[in-house]
């Protein structure tokens, strides 16, 4: 099980639950395009960003098995929310877990993503005890893999038109990380 103790802060961030409040600002960047080109949704609307926000909300600790833990990461500068963070527990059995992580554009290029990820990882090996975690992005989403490179998760595969992603054949990547490498770098 895990259940954060929020808040968690980071030199330039506050990471936290999500509440109702955060509405504007998750919608400032999930309502574009150019954030929702490699994910699984269409740039939302504010209706279906709502939705999505009432599901973060509830996602507040994982407690078994196929939960996910939903993380708001604010700019301490400003208290706006800049980030989207999940931590998915995918089995159990093997102490397996999985990183996502969505960014408003207007902050890419700052180091954010890396200070937010690297809490999300320390999440994962230190407070949920999972063995690894891994990540996995299209392979066009050069800032995403970037981002896993930079936290030390390393290549494990490269799954070639593996999917049928809007209308064409995409190409998968897949990084990981054990335990024992956090532990190592830390």
């Amino acid at each position: 099980m895990l259940a954060p103790s929020y808040p968690i802060t980071t030199p330039r961030l506050t990471l936290r639950a999500f509440t109702e409040d955060d509405l504007d600002d998750l919608y400032a960047f999930h309502s574009l395009p150019e954030v929702a080109r490699y994910l699984y949704w269409e740039a939302r609307t504010r209706e279906e960003t709502e939705a999505a926000l009432e599901e973060k909300i509830g996602r507040a600790e994982i407690r078994s098995d196929g939960d996910a833990l939903s993380v708001a990461v604010e700019l301490r500068e400003t208290g706006r929310v800049v980030g989207d963070l999940t931590l998915f527990w995918r089995s159990e059995e093997n102490r397996q877990g999985e990183i996502g992580y969505v960014f408003n554009p207007a902050c890419h290029g700052r180091g954010l993503a890396t200070e937010a990820a690297r809490e999300l990882l320390r999440l994962g090996f230190d407070g949920l005890g999972v063995h690894r975690l891994y990540g996995r992005c299209d392979a066009r989403n050069i800032p995403s893999y970037r981002l896993m490179e930079r936290l030390g998760m390393r290549r494990e595969a490269h799954l070639v038109e593996n999917e049928f992603f809007e209308g064409e054949w995409s190409d998968e990547l897949v990084y990981a990380m054990l335990a024992r490498e956090w532990r190592a770098q830390a």
